[in-house]
C-alpha cells in the first residue's frame, strides 16, 4: 500500500466516521477487495482502525481518532485558502494535494476551507487596459466574511453612468482580475448573476443568511426557476464572462500589414486583441481589434508607413483623417 493512499485513507476515515469498503473503492478508484485490504493494512500500520462486519457495519477509527496532519492555525489555514482560491482544485497537479488538505484539517475550518478552495479565484490575465484600482480592503473583508459565512449582502455601488445603485445580493464569489477585484453576486430580485468591481462598492452590510433571504424569492418559482447557488460553478462563469467582455472590446477588427519585426512590439500592445493570419518571409498579415475605429485609429496613426491597414475602409478613411489633420497643424 502507498504511503500517500495511506494517509489519504486516514482523512477520508476521519472526515467520514464510517465507511464501507465500496466507499472507500469508488474514493480511490479501486477495486473493493484493493480497497477491503488497505483499511486491514491501516491496522497493521498501527492506526486505530477496526471494521464492523454485517449489515450497518463498516470501517472507523477507534474512538473517533483524530489527527491534525497540516499543523495550521487557524489563521494559518484562512490565509492559505484565500491565497490558493479555486487554483487548487482546478489544477490536476494540485487538486489531490488540496482535497487532502483541507481533509487534514480540523473539522471546525473545513467548511470555510471548502467554501474559499472553490469560491475565491485569481485570474493573472490584464484586460485590454490595466486601471489602478483603489485601496478597498475594508470592503473586501466584509464581502469575504459575508461570502464565507453565506450571508446576503445589501450593497451600494457606483455604476458606470457614475450614478449610485443599491441592491439585495447573494454573493456567490470573489475574483481577482490583473489586481482588481470584482464580486459575483446574484441580485435577488433577478435570477441571473451579475459582477460588480469591489473599488466601486462604497458600502457592503450583511443582512443575514442568504437562504434565509432567499427563502421569499424561491418561494414564489416554479421549481426548474429555483437557482441552486451551492453548486454555482464560479470559474465557467468568469470564463463566460471575460469572453463576454473581450469580444466587446474588439468588436471593429482591422487587418494589418507589417515588417516581421514589428509583430512582438504589436503583441505586446494589443495582446489578446491581435493573431496573425500569414507570415512572410518579410512581413505579416495579422489582425487587430478595439471597441471602436476611431480607438484603433489612433493606437495605429503613430506607427505610419509602418503598418498598412488593409481593411475595413472607414479605418482608412478614419487615419486619412488624422494624418489631414496632423499636416494642416505642422505643416507651416
Amino acid at each position: 500500500m502507498r504511503a500517500d493512499r495511506l494517509i489519504a485513507l486516514v482523512l477520508f476515515l476521519q472526515s467520514r466516521g464510517k465507511v464501507t469498503a465500496a466507499e472507500v473503492a469508488t474514493e480511490f478508484d479501486l477495486s473493493i477487495p484493493t480497497a477491503r485490504r488497505d483499511l486491514e493494512a491501516l491496522s497493521t500500520a498501527g492506526v486505530p482502525v477496526y471494521g464492523q462486519p454485517g449489515r450497518g457495519g463498516g470501517w472507523q477509527l477507534v474512538g473517533g481518532a483524530r489527527t491534525n496532519l497540516t499543523g495550521l492555525s487557524e489563521h494559518e489555514s484562512k490565509s492559505l485558502f484565500w491565497m490558493l482560491g479555486t487554483a487548487g482544485l482546478s489544477d490536476p497537479g494540485t487538486r489531490t494535494a488540496t482535497r487532502k488538505l483541507v481533509r487534514a484539517l480540523p473539522s471546525t475550518l473545513q467548511d470555510e476551507a471548502e467554501i474559499l478552495a472553490t469560491r475565491i479565484h485569481y485570474d493573472h490575465t490584464t484586460w485590454g487596459e490595466c486601471p489602478r484600482a483603489g485601496d478597498r480592503s475594508e470592503i473586501l473583508d466584509a464581502l469575504r466574511s459575508a461570502l464565507v459565512k453565506r450571508q446576503a449582502l445589501r450593497i451600494r455601488y457606483t455604476k458606470r453612468d457614475r450614478t449610485f445603485g443599491r441592491t439585495v445580493a447573494q454573493p456567490l464569489g470573489l475574483v481577482a482580475k490583473a489586481g482588481i477585484w470584482y464580486l459575483v453576486a446574484r441580485p435577488h430580485d433577478d435570477n441571473s448573476p451579475r459582477t460588480y468591481r469591489v473599488d466601486r462598492i462604497s458600502q457592503a452590510e450583511s443582512i443575514g443568511t442568504s437562504r434565509e433571504q432567499s427563502s421569499d424569492r424561491d418561494a414564489s418559482r416554479t421549481q426548474d426557476e429555483t437557482v441552486d447557488d451551492d453548486h454555482f460553478d464560479l470559474e465557467a462563469y468568469w470564463t463566460a464572462h471575460v469572453d463576454e467582455v473581450e469580444a466587446r472590446r474588439s468588436s471593429v477588427i482591422a487587418e494589418i500589414r507589417c515588417p516581421n519585426w514589428a509583430v512582438p512590439i504589436l503583441s505586446a500592445h494589443f495582446g489578446r486583441y491581435l493573431s496573425v493570419i500569414d507570415e512572410g518571409t518579410e512581413h505579416t498579415i495579422a489582425e487587430v481589434g478595439a471597441n471602436l475605429v476611431v480607438a484603433l485609429a489612433e493606437q495605429l496613426a503613430g506607427w505610419g508607413r509602418t503598418v498598412e491597414v488593409l481593411s475595413p475602409p472607414e479605418l482608412q478613411s478614419e487615419l486619412a483623417r488624422i494624418g489631414s489633420e496632423l499636416s494642416d497643424l505642422y505643416d507651416h
